[in-house]
């Protein structure tokens, strides 16, 4: 299986997904605009989305995908499908409680990830409300993740790909034709993140069953595997945390700023998600698998080399990505969520935090593929290490910047501890001799640099003036943004190809 083509699959149905969420948040900002509702909605939605990451995407993948390629390859299928069918039971039980333990702590929960909202009575009332709603998705997509995560271990990369789509086509539909029915009309949305979570679950449930993979939830706490992959969640989870955590303070911090400071830290992160997800995320998950089955077969010279090719795809592709995204705030903010309730002043302001993000945009994306360089060995316990400083960086420089950015000051600081995350990460996988740069890494560096100077002038000479964004129509926007893009990419890659790069210079094969 060529890991080339696996990542263009899997980033072309995360594109469907990012495009659908682009489509979602245009028609909320459209709707809602960027206010009391809104920032009630984005604050009750991080609770569970944070839990998601915690129990699901991040730490369960990181403690159970490395174990369960392990069992596959030395134990066998049956073992494997024994294995999974436990942990699943396991898991099943702990998302119950967690989710019953949340809705009824829903005023708690929002009073301590938001207290600004404690002066504002309704304000308040309506966040737990929506909390209480939306708390039950933890135990959905937690299980979806969990089924993802056996495909992806079996190679099949593109349902787990696909399946977020869900969640923006129910938000669509609830926003659109929801709305009217519900009183306040932001409920819809709650509403909308319950059905999106029941809908992921049940579009992967035939996929499992076709291949025979469908788990059964058995209870067994003395299975030596469930044991193991406790044992590496608790470190995973605690990990994970402290990245979450600093999205949790800065909606705290944002909460005492402006109204509206959360609503445009949640579109500017949107736009910044749309690469990292492409890019970081679809890395992450297919070189997971493979490097688990490197460092099973004990292969540390392919260990390293898809280490060496999983950080050249990075650059290639998240560096004019990070400069676009700065080049073009305006023109995407205006495009995408500058209509209806949506001004001109959430327009500048949302543009002021993209700008903060693009700045750790490549540390963000590094980070996805850095960090299974130690999760596929097992070694959970060093990202960790590293997560804690960076949380402490970020504070740091949260404290620093606030005061005069704002809430920009407060994206800029998640740039920057991602940046110190992804460096440390780096440093020790060469210290430990885990990673072996291969040779050509400085005329690579070079020749990248120089497309990317090729791409940025043709951005700036082809953007115009903010002005004539904010002045012309919706579909002079789309046109020309698309136009743009278009010139930019191309700049980029015909740079590429004449400084002497070659797609098939970057075909890799999968671990077997």
């Amino acid at each position: 299986m060529n890991l080339l083509k696996v990542l263009a699959t899997v980033s072309s149905m995360t594109f469907i997904s990012r495009v659908l969420g682009f489509v979602r948040d245009a028609i909320i900002a459209r709707v809602f605009g960027a206010g009391v509702m809104t920032d009630a909605f984005f604050v009750a939605f991080k609770i569970p989305n944070l839990l998601r990451r915690l129990f699901a995407e991040s730490a369960f993948a990181q403690a159970f995908v490395p174990i369960l390629a392990e069992y596959k390859n030395q134990r066998g299928a049956e073992e494997a499908r024994l294995l999974a069918d436990h942990v699943a039971g396991v898991l099943a039980l702990a998302l119950i409680a967690v989710s019953v333990i949340g809705v009824l702590a829903a005023p708690a929960i929002i009073y301590l990830t938001a207290p600004g909202f404690a002066a504002t009575p309704d304000k308040y009332q309506l966040a737990v409300e929506l909390l209480r709603i939306t708390f039950p998705y933890i135990l959905f997509i937690s299980l979806t993740a969990f089924a993802g995560g056996i495909l992806n271990t079996h190679s099949r990369f593109s349902v787990p790909a696909v399946t977020p789509a869900l969640l923006n086509v129910s938000f669509i539909v609830f926003a659109v034709w929801g709305t009217p029915y519900f009183d306040p009309p932001v409920l819809a949305l709650a509403w909308a993140v319950f059905i999106g979570g029941v809908l992921q679950l049940a579009f992967q449930v035939p996929f499992l069953v076709r291949l025979g993979l469908l788990p059964r939830l058995r209870l067994n706490f003395r299975d030596p595997g469930v044991s193991r992959v406790l044992r590496q969640m608790g470190p995973a989870v605690f990990g994970v945390s402290i990245g979450q955590v600093s999205l949790v303070i800065n909606n705290i911090f944002a909460s005492f700023l402006a109204t509206g400071s959360v609503s445009w830290l949640y579109y500017a992160d949107r736009l910044m998600e749309f690469p990292a997800g492409m890019l970081g995320v679809a890395l992450g998950t297919i070189l997971l698998p493979s490097l688990s089955k490197y460092h099973a077969s004990r292969s540390a010279d392919d260990y390293s080399q898809l280490l060496d090719w999983g950080l050249r795809i990075t650059l290639l592709l998240a560096v004019p990505a990070a400069a676009a995204l700065a080049l073009l705030a305006v023109p995407l903010v205006t495009t995408l969520f500058q209509y209806g309730a949506f001004s001109a002043v959430d327009t500048f302001a949302t543009r002021d935090a993209v700008m903060g993000y693009s700045v750790g945009l490549v540390g963000l994306i590094l980070v996805k593929v850095l960090a299974p360089g130690f999760y596929a060995r097992q070694n959970i316990k060093t990202p960790v290490k590293v997560a804690i400083v960076s949380l402490a960086a970020t504070q740091l420089m949260n404290l620093a910047l606030v005061w005069h950015l704002k809430h920009a000051g407060l994206a800029l600081a998640i740039s920057f501890g991602a940046c110190v995350n992804a460096g440390l990460l780096y440093i020790l996988l060469r210290r430990a001799g885990i990673y072996r740069p291969q040779p050509g890494w400085a005329i690579f560096t070079l020749k990248l640099g120089l497309a990317v100077y090729v791409m940025g002038a043709v951005l700036w000479l082809t953007t115009g003036s903010a002005s004539e964004w904010l002045a012309a129509s919706a579909l002079e926007r789309a046109t020309r943004l698309t136009c743009v893009v278009v010139a930019g990419a191309a700049a980029y890659f015909a740079a590429l190809w004449a400084l002497g790069f070659r797609l098939r210079d970057f075909n890799r094969r999968a671990a077997e």
